[in-house]
């Protein structure tokens, strides 16, 4: 029987330096939130560019940047801090989180020693806004959180959509991960709870500090330019409908 499964692979542009380093996951999801944190951790770490994740599961779109085209899926990192992220320019459709998924552990998670993946949820209050909580993969990891001060989430839960892939096959695969769930505003992009779990979570955890104060400076602007991508993540969201794109917590509703 032939494999119908999208062809997906991972281009490298440029070696890997850092001795096992952490991946830190910034895909579109709910409030942005992962996109503006990874996004200021590329600016202010100056990550070089190390390759390219391509799949026939991406949409037939082409993205460009300051007057280049490049790739929809791009991997950052080749250097020092210790620091690999996975970006994209536009939300992932449910058709290609599994190849995806399969792609990083096989082809990427081989140069890391662990994962982080960022998790944005509906606050329900305006107090909510930016706390944090995390899942672990393993003890070893929950056990690297409760040392940095990182609340572990006291519920049970579900995660779904693409981080809930990428968390499922890290688990499945023995890649130690963690998940930081962020409290963001309900409809908006959300520089404030990108901030957060930068200083509370991703600081502690990993050997490094950044200047989060441009995410204050310029939030206006950051909303409006990630308005678009929010835009294509909610229709994706309501294409999904119940099929488990994003996160449940006991108790505590659906969270996209």
């Amino acid at each position: 029987m032939s494999d119908q499964r999208p062809s997906t692979s991972f281009e490298q542009l440029a070696e890997v330096s850092a001795d096992s380093p952490t991946l830190i996951e910034g895909l579109p999801g709910h409030g942005l939130v992962a996109s503006i944190a990874v996004d200021l951790l590329r600016d202010q770490l100056d990550l070089g560019h190390c390759g390219n994740i391509t799949s026939e599961a991406f949409p037939p779109v082409v993205t460009f940047d300051d007057g280049l085209v490049r790739d929809l899926v791009r991997v950052y990192g080749c250097g020092h801090p210790a620091v690999m992220t996975l970006e994209s320019d536009m939300a992932i459709p449910q058709r290609a989180f599994e190849p995806l998924g399969r792609c990083v552990i096989e082809e990427v998670a081989g140069e890391i020693g662990r994962a982080i993946f960022i998790a944005g949820a509906p606050a329900q209050s305006e107090e909510a806004l930016g706390e944090v909580s995390a899942v672990a993969t393993t003890e070893a990891i929950r056990d690297e959180l409760r040392e940095a001060d990182v609340p572990i989430a006291d519920q049970r839960g579900l995660v779904g959509g693409v981080t809930g892939a990428l968390v499922r096959q890290c688990y499945q695969d023995d890649v130690p991960a963690a998940l930081l769930v962020v409290k963001a505003h309900p409809q908006l992009p959300d520089p404030q709870a990108a901030k957060a779990v930068v200083e509370t979570a991703l600081e502690p955890l990993v050997d490094f500090e950044v200047d989060t104060t441009p995410l204050d400076e310029k939030a206006e602007e950051i909303q409006q330019r990630m308005e678009q991508i929010a835009s294509q993540y909610q229709e994706q969201v309501q294409q999904a409908g119940d099929e488990g794109g994003g996160f449940r917590s006991k108790g505590s509703g659906m969270y996209q």
